[in-house]
């Protein structure tokens, strides 16, 4: 018979199924790029500092100067918060969160948690695209609301394209991952291909309730969630002249938050640590095969 914990679990997972996810993002988008009076700001972004376990000691300026709520979620760290580990063939954490699982993507299939998995082509939205990481190393990052929201790259490449994916806006917290099948090539995402010393790397940004858009730093033009580049019916992109990223380089960021998936081509990397683990942007997540 199930406990009491995992009807409320059913139910609360029935209720989010019917929910009006999309709009619910889209209003806290725009409400997030509001205004805000600037005796109002460090209430409005210590309270929520509070709630959420933000750490407010690395500010790369005053509290009350940023101006809207998103320009505070998604603030930037001062020069030298993260030193980026630069040993040779490292692969780095791209982000401040927590490692939800890895692994290697054995008949293309990825862990989302134990008892559900989903595949590397639904995430990647095509089979042509899922081909060269089959068989290779992933990890998945999640972000919680107290951590750092900007994404950066796990090592020095160009950027050779991007793939924006319309989909649904699941919360990606423990409860989905444990209820919602295939909640991550379920969830909008934003896939950047990067080319590297390890060959062929994919980072997934996925979209979750709440998360007003998703922006490049290398590229102002993508911004989901507007009309226009990157409209509701996405789009493939392939750069003509692919901009160069160093290691640790800022990639995006989410506006509001949610978790990254990265993807490696098979016997190029091997990564470490546990589901579980807390990481932070620039510490060792692995290293190349040829350094090994």
């Amino acid at each position: 018979m199930p406990s009491w914990s995992q009807v409320r679990e059913r139910v609360a997972v029935d209720l989010l199924r019917f929910t009006p996810k999309g709009t619910f993002s889209r209003g806290v988008g725009w409400a997030a790029r509001q205004h805000v009076p600037r005796p109002l700001r460090r209430a409005i972004y210590g309270g929520f500092a509070r709630y959420a376990g933000a750490d407010l000691s690395q500010l790369d300026r005053p509290l009350e100067d940023f101006e809207r709520f998103d320009d505070f979620f998604a603030r930037p760290l001062p020069p030298g918060a993260r030193p980026i580990d630069d040993g040779p063939g490292v692969v780095v954490s791209p982000v401040d969160g927590r490692i939800s699982e890895l692994g290697i993507a054995d008949g293309g299939r990825l862990i989302q948690c134990k008892g559900l998995d989903y595949t590397v082509r639904g995430l990647l939205g095509g089979a042509d695209e899922a081909r060269p990481f089959e068989g290779g190393a992933y990890a998945t990052l999640y972000l919680a609301p107290r951590d750092y929201h900007r994404v950066h790259t796990p090592i020095a490449g160009k950027v050779i394209g991007y793939r924006h994916i319309p989909g649904a806006f699941f919360p990606v917290n423990p409860l989905s991952v444990r209820n919602v099948a295939g909640l991550f090539s379920i969830n909008e995402r934003l896939v950047v291909y990067l080319d590297t010393e390890v060959g062929r790397v994919a980072e997934v940004f996925v979209a979750a309730t709440g998360v007003g858009h998703i922006t490049l730093s290398i590229d102002d033009a993508v911004w989901t969630h507007r009309v226009g580049r990157l409209g509701r019916e996405g789009q493939f992109c392939n750069y003509a002249s692919p901009p160069t990223i160093e290691r640790g380089g800022e990639l995006g960021m989410f506006h509001l938050g949610s978790t990254v998936i990265l993807l490696f081509e098979p016997g190029r990397v091997v990564l470490g640590g546990r589901a579980g683990d807390p990481v932070r942007l620039g510490q060792k997540l692995g290293s190349s095969t040829r350094i090994n």
